[in-house]
């Protein structure tokens, strides 16, 4: 096995309670793992040597939440919903069929520059979602195209009814014959828990039916106004409740008092302009946050966690180091990849090293100089691979 030290570190971003962030910094990766972290003056011998001349360095982003399978185009809605037109989610129909008529080298192809320019601004990690097929064959193809780039594959065939078919009977589809064809490559279910895609009684049965057939559960929640999307997910436990805008005191007090992340969407906010979560008030009262893209061609067309991390800054007033914790450890937490040999999300011995390095000194660049290119190096697992 061969040992790499990286040196030449200004700001080490750990996520470690008891590492935190370190100055003059260095790291050895083994083996794919960091086997080592500490001030650059305490540095092992290794067999290579990387140095990074002064620039930060912190865990790769874990993108949680992101639609990355599709085809198609929605620029018309959304230049409609820039000039005042209120978002629903029928949109979603229209990304369906462009979807189901592209074919599998089409799809993979869109998939596949979608998760390289994440990659290059430093995306290590990403779970990605089917709900763009809406039928058993559709749904199986997505999430199969799905599980060659990531193995965080999460069903969502319950994203909306589709034209013509009775709810009721589509929820029986979903957590009946289509949760079996697509369980193969799934390790997540997820549902649209809101007005004009799922009820909480339909919603429930998505999840427990998934539940059943071994997979986590996950849930689209309280985008579009107040609702059950919280009340049930943390119910149910699931891993995650996503969107979050609309949230009474009794879903914030939920949240802060259980094991559900709590992921927000800054990037589908400003699309939407739906208001943003209250992210204060649910970290104040103990809530988990995971920050994602929720890369879609709908609501949210972009890959960059830079941007999704600036936008919480300035917009939602947490702070950088706030932001770029839950834009890394928070979605590894909400994946339930954080513990364990290969965990990935931070930077500690026995974590995967997937790292990114900027060319800035500090991550408060990201914030302070927003929209910029920081990029200078990721790797995934050990490797270089921007």
């Amino acid at each position: 096995m061969t040992a790499e030290i990286l040196t030449g570190i200004a700001e080490l971003t750990t996520n470690d309670a008891e590492l935190g962030r370190l100055h003059d910094a260095a790291i050895v990766v083994e083996d794919g793992l960091i086997a080592w972290v500490g001030p650059a003056a305490d540095a092992p011998d290794a067999d290579a040597r990387t140095d990074l001349g002064g620039r930060a360095l912190l865990p790769g982003w874990v993108d949680s939440h992101t639609h990355l399978v599709f085809s198609g185009d929605r620029s018309t809605e959304f230049e409609h919903r820039m000039a005042g037109h209120a978002y629903a989610a029928g949109g979603i129909r229209t990304t369906v069929a462009a979807t189901r008529d592209a074919g599998d080298d089409d799809l993979r192809e869109g998939l596949r520059a979608r998760r390289r320019a994440a990659r290059a601004q430093g995306t290590t990690w990403m779970e990605i979602k089917t709900g763009y097929g809406l039928d058993v064959a559709e749904e199986a193809r997505l999430a199969r195209l799905a599980s060659e780039v990531s193995p965080d594959v999460t069903f969502l065939g319950a994203h909306v009814v589709p034209p013509g078919v009775d709810a009721d009977d589509y929820v029986d589809l979903v957590a009946g014959e289509m949760l079996e064809a697509v369980k193969p490559w799934a390790r997540w279910i997820d549902v649209f828990c809101e007005t004009g895609a799922f009820s909480p009684e339909q919603s429930r049965v998505v999840l427990e039916a998934g539940r059943a057939a071994g997979l986590g559960l996950r849930v689209h929640g309280n985008q579009l106004g107040e609702g059950d999307g919280v009340r049930l997910a943390v119910e149910l436990g699931a891993a995650s409740v996503d969107h979050c805008n609309h949230l009474s005191a009794a879903d914030v007090d939920a949240l802060g008092g259980s094991d559900t992340v709590a992921t927000l969407l800054p990037a589908c906010d400003l699309s939407t302009r739906e208001p943003f979560p209250p992210a204060r008030a649910l970290l104040d009262a103990g809530a988990t946050l995971a920050i994602a893209s929720n890369a879609n061609p709908g609501t949210s067309y972009t890959t960059s966690m830079p941007f999704c991390v600036a936008t919480a800054v300035l917009q939602m007033r947490l702070t950088v180091e706030e932001a770029v914790w839950a834009a890394t450890a928070g979605g590894a937490r909400a994946l339930g990849r954080h513990t364990g040999p290969g965990a990935v999300g931070g930077i500690a011995p026995g974590f995967r090293a997937d790292l990114l390095a900027i060319d800035a000194p500090s991550v408060a660049h990201f914030a302070y100089r927003p929209g910029m290119d920081l990029t200078h190096a990721v790797w995934e697992g050990g490797v270089r691979a921007v």
